[in-house]
């Protein structure tokens, strides 16, 4: 495992990764922290006053810990095409007496230059960043007040990028991560490589330390990609049925429910590639899907929260992995110590 984890206090290479959206809380976080793992609390959908309350949850608590933030620039998408994919989606929404916004889309960057201000003036310990790369100057702020700074890659060409905005280390994500990939070209068709092939094309690229994610379901994968040059590995989806989880009851039944048996790569919930169980939504909706971030999201956002409420499973963004069966009840400890057993 890299210096760079072990001088922190971090003893095993299994990470805890950011979830955002709920799965992700201060809990999963601080019980990662205390098996001797580092977690990431998730920034993106709050604001910055809420992430500002988690950070002080977490720092009074003593133990590393990192936040994730959106760093990306919109997906910009026409008046048109956003109103045509609303109006296929309001027969969904019907079912719940929602009216969706057919107006306009809604584009933001997720207040990222009031969360940066917040998490460098917090001496947040580690900071990781995805969808796009900071500039430079902000990466050096962070440095500067003794942060240590992650950027999610998919790719050498990113890595290099990465490398240049002068980053500590990178978080190298394959497409059989679950939810978002952190691609800087979200329009593009994500590579299908594996993650030890992923690590190793980065690795020839870069000497900086690299986190591995993505798919990991066991303690080989997570070995398999340490052998390919990976500092450490990270886990997402295998925590969200721990007792820590704060994902929703609909999603933690789906997770073992035969009825979902596979996974897929799908815009069809935010507008941006992510990874989701199956369902009718995906399936339905990824073929007239536009590209769209973050204005999809902001627009089925209503609706997925309904429907997450009602326990409707087919209208649900299920994020997931392809390891996803290997997610089990358990303390987010158990299942972290399970994954390092043999590295």
């Amino acid at each position: 495992m890299s210096r760079l984890l072990s001088d922190s206090g971090v003893e095993l290479p299994v990470l805890a990764a950011p979830m955002a959206g709920g799965a992700g809380t201060t809990g999963l976080v601080t019980a990662a922290g205390r098996a001797g793992s580092l977690g990431f609390l998730a920034g993106g959908y709050k604001t910055a006053d809420a992430l500002a309350d988690q950070i002080r949850t977490l720092q009074a608590a003593d133990l590393p810990f990192g936040v994730n933030l959106f760093a990306g620039d919109p997906v910009t998408i026409s008046v048109e095409e956003y109103r045509r994919y609303a109006g296929l989606l309001q027969a969904e929404a019907d079912r719940y007496g929602l009216k969706l916004n057919h107006e306009a889309p809604v584009e933001d960057d997720d207040g990222l230059a009031e969360k940066l201000d917040l998490v460098t003036a917090a001496d947040v310990p580690w900071v990781s960043f995805t969808f796009g790369i900071p500039d430079s100057a902000a990466v050096q702020a962070l440095r500067r007040s003794g942060t240590t700074v992650l950027q999610t890659v998919t790719s050498a060409e990113e890595a290099r990028l990465a490398e240049e905005a002068g980053v500590d280390g990178l978080i190298v994500q394959a497409s059989s991560a679950g939810g978002h990939s952190g691609t800087l070209t979200p329009h593009l068709p994500l590579s299908p490589a594996a993650l030890p092939d992923l690590v190793s094309s980065v690795r020839h690229t870069t000497a900086l330390p690299l986190i591995a994610a993505g798919g990991i379901a066991t303690s080989a994968d997570a070995a398999a990609a340490l052998r390919a040059g990976a500092d450490a590995t990270m886990i997402g989806t295998l925590l969200l049925r721990t007792d820590e989880s704060g994902a929703s009851a609909v999603h933690k039944q789906a997770l073992v429910d035969p009825a979902f048996d596979s996974t897929t790569l799908t815009r069809a919930f935010t507008g941006r590639p992510a990874r989701a169980l199956r369902n009718h939504f995906a399936d339905r909706y990824d073929p007239v899907a536009p590209a769209g971030y973050p204005a999809v999201h902001h627009l089925t956002a209503e609706l997925r929260k309904a429907a997450a409420s009602a326990g409707d499973a087919r209208l649900v963004h299920l994020w997931a992995g392809t390891g996803y069966r290997q997610a089990k009840e358990e303390p987010v400890a158990r299942t972290l110590q399970r994954i390092s057993a043999d590295l």
